[in-house]
């Protein structure tokens, strides 16, 4: 019995340490994680999991963030999911898929509010992916599906290759 206690809590821990955590963040929290990093090139992805370029492009934003990582890259998706799906489907979606990245959920319900923040063109629709070098000031602002090869041109320019 005693053994089969052991495994059966080796199961549940290493079940649990595969499940990535997704911590609850309001717009000002993304505003704080902007303006605490200093000399880096941030890549900001808001999308979801029922959007299929937001998925789409994704993969190819790890792989090419992580091409970068030492020239100071880091990469956060920025779910706005449903609260229903937060956090446990958003976690299994990522764990499926694989997108071992920093994700956080935006606990906000209010596009007219929280939309201007990232950038005041921004109408809501995603994928939307924000890319800022804190060094030198860069910010560019981008409302569409981004494909591989012009992703990594624009981190190219935000890094100032």
């Amino acid at each position: 019995m005693k053994r089969l206690f052991t495994v059966l809590a080796l199961l549940v821990y290493s079940i649990s340490s595969q499940s990535q955590e997704i911590p609850k963040w309001k717009i000002t929290d993304v505003d704080k994680y902007i303006r605490s990093k200093n000399n880096e090139v941030l890549v900001i992805n808001f999308w979801a999991t029922f959007c299929k370029p937001c998925v789409a492009e994704i993969p190819s934003f790890i792989k090419i963030t992580n091409q970068y990582k030492s020239q100071n890259v880091q990469l956060l998706l920025v779910s706005l999911d449903l609260p229903s799906y937060y956090p446990s489907k958003i976690a299994a979606f990522a764990k499926k898929n694989a997108f071992t990245t920093n994700i956080v959920w935006l606990d906000e319900t209010n596009a007219d509010y929280f939309c201007p923040k990232i950038d005041t063109r921004w109408s809501g629709s995603i994928p939307a992916t924000l890319i800022i070098n804190t060094k030198t000031g860069y910010r560019k602002f981008f409302e569409e599906e981004m494909d591989a090869a012009t992703f990594e041109k624009e981190l190219k320019m935000a890094i100032g290759g």
